[in-house]
């Protein structure tokens, strides 16, 4: 089955990716990253930019005990 529906790289507070049709309005919470195409492209570009799995809180609560 060929998907031919056209992808957006959302992402929310917590610096979570994920894909989204773009002919859809965004649900709330998610903001537009920039990249649009196919879903495979948006895949390699969520693996290209999302490198630490934490959420944004997390990653932020563990620096601020590591300078503490």
């Amino acid at each position: 089955m060929t998907d031919n529906r056209s992808y957006r790289v959302v992402l929310n507070d917590e610096e979570q990716y994920s894909v989204w049709w773009t002919d859809r309005d965004l649900p709330a919470g998610w903001r537009a990253e920039g990249t649009e195409g196919s879903r495979d492209e948006c895949l390699a570009r969520i693996d290209e930019i999302w490198t630490d799995m934490r959420p944004l809180s997390l990653r932020q609560r563990m620096e601020s005990q590591a300078t503490a």
